[in-house]
């Protein structure tokens, strides 16, 4: 069975960030269609994460969010929960 059919893979989209300005980032799907991502308290309060953020976006990297509640997702694109 490929991973990509697994139920996990499902809920993830890649997406590319487009725009950081705080207290948002925008990002595009690979369909094309832009998503604000939800953010969580300790996000918007971390001068880390949004220097961060910012790299990710000069570098165009694409990043996994979750499909339903647009959120970065923490474990990026891990697929197990164990890794040997």
């Amino acid at each position: 069975m490929l991973l990509d059919q697994t139920q996990y893979f499902k809920n993830i989209i890649a997406a590319q960030i487009v725009k950081v300005f705080y207290p948002f980032v925008i990002a595009k799907t690979e369909c094309g269609q832009l998503v604000k991502l939800n953010l969580s308290l300790n996000e918007r309060h971390d001068p880390l994460f949004w220097a961060a953020v910012q790299r990710i976006l000069q570098a165009a990297l694409w990043v996994p969010i979750g499909r339903y509640r647009n959120q970065l997702l923490d474990n990026g694109w891990l697929a197990g929960t164990t890794l040997a």
